[in-house]
């Protein structure tokens, strides 16, 4: 049975009156890009998305066909206005989407966090059911108030109550029908679509799929802020695990450059891809008595690497040293060392790299730590180098979009590598990551067409597991 086509529609006609600004609120830019590139980029990743629409302020499509083009969004098939309502600018995608039936997933584009992981339960839902909500569990007590607004009428049942949030996914014939009843009602007023199926078709059943805190709507000045701050310090999904032959269709004949490659993760990077068909070129100090923190070798490492095999597919870069002490009896060699191999290294790598990256298109995968999050008595020289990659990342990311270049930092839990023990001594069995595992997982972020993201590493059965769970 052929699948039925999955439409995602970008609804942004909304404008920036809440949040104090002339321009729609989707223009806003947070972690470098306007508000709906993000949700389009989310859209545009997914594998299940064949298509997208987008429905925009008036005055403010050739804003949105600029994002489109400067991004390489090919998902995106038209760009319309939107209309004065909510209700207005849905029935105005319904309008467009043609007569073969599909599903629609209906998104907020002021929702630029919605993870795969949602968009994927919504079209999971939709293969058992013709409407779909996206929702979360209320954490506070929601109050009824009077007619006055200034006493309480009634207190409702938490555990009963959710939050609603997009995407609200549907058949294209079962929302099409609710908003042609709907037409027929004088009173119509709704202020989602799900509302609309539910009034207007109530015999149809409207799952409910598991949203996430994460996918917060920008409405109001200080969600600009906090929407800025979650793109800096949330990890995106990792991506699923390829088959054998996946693997070996994107890695045979390509070349892969990995940097601290003679052990731990960039050894097993390394192995990994060989293993798949790759010719893999690994540079480090003990091994072929690279220092990655001089840009004159690394650009001898660019050159040769390009005249031997012509082309440099995807380059890692796992070199890292752990000074640990505290800051104030640190001497000035360790200061330089620790910030050059830390944080100058994969400058010098990205720069040096970047003319044989964007001639294939290819991927550049930087390793970052949970300390980037918040900086740690003991090593504050390595915790805020990682949290500069992190940045240098998004930042890298969004300047190589054009170009093709792929972006992305891993951040593993803490993984059995000779650089932790070293810094840490041994520790108990079980309660470290294998860099084997890291390995893996590092090569599906490599490998993915996501860019600009922090991908968290972790243990399955370990706290941050358990707490996400």
């Amino acid at each position: 049975m052929t699948r039925l086509r999955n439409v995602a529609v970008v609804l942004a006609g909304g404008t920036g009156t809440r949040v104090g600004l002339s321009i729609p609120k989707q223009l806003i830019k947070i972690a470098g890009k306007p508000i709906i590139e993000h949700t389009i980029a989310a859209m545009q990743a997914s594998p299940l998305v064949d298509e997208i629409l987008v429905l925009m302020t008036p005055g403010y499509l050739d804003e949105v066909r600029a994002i489109v083009r400067g991004g390489g969004y090919d998902k995106v098939s038209q760009i319309l206005e939107g209309a004065g309502t909510r209700n207005d600018t849905t029935a105005t995608a319904l309008a467009a989407l043609g007569e073969a039936e599909c599903n629609v997933l209906l998104h907020d584009a002021v929702r630029p966090l919605v993870s795969q992981t949602i968009i994927a339960a919504n079209v999971a839902a939709l293969e058992t059911h013709l409407a779909v909500d996206t929702a979360i569990p209320s954490a506070d007590t929601v109050i009824k108030v009077g007619t006055d607004s200034e006493t309480i009428a009634d207190v409702l049942p938490r555990h009963l109550l959710r939050r609603g949030q997009t995407p609200q996914s549907f058949r294209l014939s079962t929302i099409r029908e609710a908003y042609a009843n709907a037409a027929q009602d004088p009173n119509f007023t709704a202020t989602d679509d799900c509302t609309v199926v539910l009034r207007y078709l109530p015999g149809v059943d409207i799952a409910v799929v598991p949203g996430h805190e994460r996918n917060m709507k920008v409405t109001e000045p200080i969600d600009v802020y906090i929407a800025d701050k979650l793109f800096q310090l949330t990890s995106a999904d990792t991506p699923a695990a390829l088959s054998e032959d996946e693997y070996r269709a994107r890695l045979a004949g390509r070349t892969v450059v990995v940097f601290g490659g003679s052990y731990g993760i960039g050894s097993d990077i390394a192995g990994l891809a060989r293993r798949y068909g790759a010719d893999v070129r690994t540079f480090s100090r003990s091994g072929s008595g690279t220092h990655v923190e001089n840009r004159a070798e690394i650009a001898g490492v660019a050159a040769a690497v390009l005249a031997e095999t012509g082309q440099i597919d995807y380059v890692v870069n796992t070199a890292g040293v752990l000074p640990r002490g505290e800051l104030a009896a640190t001497s000035e060699e360790t200061v330089y060392s620790s910030t050059d191999i830390n944080y100058l290294a994969p400058i010098f790598i990205a720069q040096e790299f970047y003319a044989g990256l964007a001639q294939a298109r290819g991927s550049l995968l930087l390793f970052t730590s949970s300390s980037y999050t918040r900086g740690r008595s003991g090593y504050s020289l390595y915790s805020s180098a990682k949290a500069a990659v992190v940045n240098l990342t998004q930042a890298l990311a969004d300047e190589w979009a054009a170009s093709g270049v792929r972006v992305n930092c891993v951040n593993p839990e803490r993984t059995g590598t000779p650089m932790r023990t070293k810094a840490f001594g041994e520790e108990p069995a079980g309660t470290l990551l294998s860099s084997e595992e890291v390995a893996r997982q590092s090569l599906d972020v490599l490998l993915s067409g996501q860019t600009g993201h922090v991908i968290d590493i972790r243990r399955e059965d370990g706290p941050a597991a358990l707490a996400n769970g």
